[in-house]
């Protein structure tokens, strides 16, 4: 094999290789996660003000028909149902506190 078949063969493999190095995508960026943050104010600002005033139209009807006793059993237990979803709320807060402090 003489200078020019080898060079020639050579040259040839190169740009094989090029052209399916080029064929390989790029690697993609990695994902950021879940915005908890955002859902959690979205879930605040828009969901629970709509739940709050279903259960108020509730209670002002069953308010209306005499059914104090409902209405006020309702009206804990509602309350408590708060006091639970705040809760898990704060544990995001928490929850990510404890890791960051633990992972720093």
């Amino acid at each position: 094999m003489n200078t020019t078949e080898f060079v020639t063969a050579a040259w040839s493999t190169a740009t094989h290789a090029a052209d399916a190095l080029a064929l390989i995508p790029a690697a993609e960026p990695e994902p950021k996660g879940i915005d908890t943050e955002n859902i959690v104010t979205f879930f605040a600002s828009n969901i629970a003000p709509i739940l709050l005033a279903v259960l108020g139209v509730i209670f002002i009807g069953r308010a209306s028909k005499g059914e104090i006793s409902k209405v006020l059993t309702s009206s804990a237990i509602a309350i408590v149902g708060l006091a639970f979803i705040a809760g898990a709320a704060t544990l995001f807060f928490v929850g990510d506190y404890i890791i960051n402090l633990i992972f720093e």
